[in-house]
C-alpha cells in the first residue's frame, strides 16, 4: 500500500503538494521537519513545536543508541512516548555521523565502527543493526545506513562510498523485509527510505538513483548535499537526481534549511527537508522575518519596541518586542533562546504552508520573489 498521495501540482513549475501516511498520522508535504537529534528539539517543548504547526520531528538513531540506550527507550514504550511526541518521527540512521565524526569513525565493508564521544566505548553498526535499532525506537520513517563524503572529494572517494551505500541499502532492505514478518514490528506501519549518494559526479549520482530506485523503497532521499558544497552545486545535484526518482514516492533532501533553498527545492519537486539551522540560528539570535534576517543582539534593537515580524502570529511576535528579545539575548537568558527558536520554527513551517497553498491556488512565483528578495544571497 502506498504511503504517499499527491493532492496538487503546480502549473508554474515541478512543485507538488501531498501527504505521507505513517503509523502516527499523516503529515502534509512539502514538509519541513524540525531536528531533535537527541530526542529533543533544543529549547522547545513538544507543545511549543505543535503550536507552530510542525507535523514531523527528526531524531538520530546513533545518538539514541549512545544515550539513553535502546534498552531504556524500549522500556519507555518507544521513542514517541519517551519524548512526549505523538506525531510522526523520522530517524536518521547515523550515516551523517560517519561524515561529521570522521576522526572517531572506522568504515568497514560490513559497517561502521564508532568511538563513543562520551566514554570512548567502541560501537559497531551494520546496516541490519541500524534497521533493527530504528524498529525498536518505533520510528515512523527509518533511513538506511549510508556513507557521505565531505566536499571537496575525488571521484575515487565518491565511487567507493557509493558502492558501499548501495550495498548497505540492499542489506537494509533485506533486514526490513525480515522484520516485517516478526513480532517486533507486528501492527506497526514503518517506512524505510533509501539514500542517493555519489558526490558531485553526475554519472555516479545517476547510477545511485537508478540502482536505489530498483530496490523499491518507500521513499528516496538525496544525501550528501550539506557537507560543504556551494549552493549552485547543491541545486544542480537536486535537479539532476530528481529526474530519476519515481513520481509516486516522497522525495527528501537531507540537511536543507535556508529559506531560499527550500523554495528552490519545492519548485524542483522535493517533498521533505530538514535542518538544524532555523533553531540553531534562533538560539544564536539570528531571526527570520518576512522582511529579512534580524540579528537581535545588535544595538539598534535595544529601544525598538515594535514586534519582531508584523506578519507573524507566533507566540513570540504576539507578545514581545524586539527590545525585550534583545535584552534576553544580551542577558543570556534561556527564555530568549526559547522565544527565538519558537519564532524561527514557526517561520519555516509557515513558509512551507504558503508554498503548499501556492501550488494548489497559484502565486508561487510571487512568493518566490518575495523570499529571494530577502534570502536570495548568501
Amino acid at each position: 500500500m502506498k504511503c504517499f498521495r499527491i493532492s496538487g501540482k503546480s502549473e508554474e513549475n515541478a512543485g507538488r503538494s501531498g501527504s505521507v501516511a505513517t503509523g502516527h498520522g499523516k503529515f502534509r508535504t512539502p514538509a519541513f521537519m524540525v531536528v531533535g537529534t537527541q530526542g529533543t528539539v533544543k529549547a522547545l517543548t513538544p507543545e511549543m513545536i505543535r503550536s507552530t504547526g510542525c507535523e514531523v520531528v527528526l531524531a538520530n538513531n546513533y545518538y539514541m543508541n549512545l544515550r539513553p540506550g535502546l534498552d531504556v527507550i524500549k522500556k519507555a514504550g518507544g521513542l514517541h512516548k519517551f519524548m512526549g511526541w505523538d506525531g510522526p518521527v523520522l530517524t536518521d540512521s547515523g550515516g551523517y555521523q560517519v561524515f561529521s565524526l570522521c576522526d572517531m569513525v572506522k568504515i568497514k565493508e560490513d559497517g561502521v565502527r564508532f568511538s563513543s564521544p562520551l566514554n570512548g566505548d567502541k560501537l559497531f553498526f551494520t546496516p541490519a543493526d541500524v534497521v533493527r535499532s530504528q524498529s525498536i525506537l518505533g520510528s515512523d520513517i527509518m533511513m538506511v545506513l549510508d556513507e557521505c563524503v565531505a566536499y571537496p572529494h575525488t571521484r575515487a572517494q565518491a565511487q567507493k562510498a557509493l558502492d558501499r551505500t548501495i550495498k548497505w541499502a540492499g542489506e537494509s532492505l533485506d533486514e526490513f523485509t525480515k522484520l516485517k514478518k516478526t513480532s517486533l514490528t507486528t501492527g506497526r506501519k514503518q517506512l524505510l527510505f533509501g539514500i542517493i549518494q555519489g558526490g558531485v559526479f553526475e554519472d555516479l549520482r545517476i547510477r545511485a538513483a537508478q540502482e536505489t530506485v530498483k530496490m523499491d523503497f518507500d521513499g528516496y532521499a538525496i544525501g550528501g548535499v550539506s557537507v560543504g558544497e556551494p549552493r549552485k552545486k547543491v541545486r544542480e545535484i537536486i535537479d539532476l537526481v530528481i529526474k530519476y526518482l519515481p513520481e509516486d514516492k516522497p522525495r527528501y533532501v537531507m540537511g536543507l534549511g535556508d529559506p531560499s533553498d527550500i523554495v528552490y527545492a519545492v519548485e524542483s519537486g522535493v517533498d521533505m527537508f530538514d535542518c538544524v539551522i532555523p533553531t540553531r540560528h534562533g538560539r544564536n539570535g539570528w531571526l527570520y522575518t518576512s522582511r529579512g534576517l534580524v540579528v537581535i543582539r545588535n544595538a539598534p534593537y535595544r529601544e525598538d519596541f515594535s514586534r519582531l515580524d508584523p506578519e507573524c502570529d507566533c507566540y513570540t511576535c504576539a507578545n514581545f518586542t524586539k527590545a525585550y528579545l534583545h535584552h534576553l539575548f544580551r542577558s543570556g537568558e534561556l527564555l530568549g533562546m526559547m522565544l527565538n527558536s519558537l519564532h524561527n520554527l514557526h517561520f519555516m513551517i509557515q513558509l512551507t504552508s504558503k508554498l503548499r497553498q501556492s501550488i494548489s491556488e497559484g502565486g508561487f512565483g510571487e512568493l518566490k520573489s518575495r523570499i529571494l528578495k530577502y534570502y536570495g544571497k548568501r
